[in-house]
């Protein structure tokens, strides 16, 4: 199974994308500003291809166990990026929820220097539920793409 993000839009805080599963539209996503040198929590995730696992330790999975009781079995893991570590897939709105993460929403607001998504809980039940079978039998993967630069 694949999960595409399509970058199309970026300023200097943020990165607005459109995420796929296996080829169909599923929500929008935003993450950090694009920069060619990593700056801890302030730099979107390097395009490329990458598996994503699924973590058990650490603060957000007790969060979401709690937040999603009904559905978490963990959090999505985008793996072995060069330079960056614990990146997951989660909630939030603005560059301001997210050190390096990817998170997910079901609208997009993208006013230069104030881009945004909404419905952020929204997507994430729908979207988790799609791909996290894959991610636990190690079968999941992550493009992201630069179509904004």
């Amino acid at each position: 199974m694949k999960i595409t993000v399509e970058r199309f839009l970026s300023d200097n805080d943020s990165t607005v994308s459109r995420i796929l599963i296996d080829g169909a539209h599923e929500c929008f996503g935003l993450e950090d500003e694009f920069r060619e040198e990593k700056v801890p929590g302030e730099t979107r995730i390097p395009a490329g291809t990458y598996e994503v696992g699924v973590r058990t330790v650490g603060g957000f999975h007790p969060r979401y166990s709690k937040r999603f009781p009904d559905i978490h079995k963990g959090m999505l893991h985008i793996l072995d990026v060069p330079n960056f570590t614990l990146i997951l897939i989660h909630c939030g709105n603005t560059d301001e929820d997210t050190a390096g993460c990817l998170l997910v929403g079901t609208s997009v607001n993208i006013t230069t220097g104030e881009m945004s998504i909404g419905g952020s809980r929204i997507a994430y039940r729908k979207f988790y539920p799609k791909v996290i079978q894959a991610a636990l039998e190690g079968s999941l993967e992550i493009e992201l793409i630069d179509s904004d630069r």
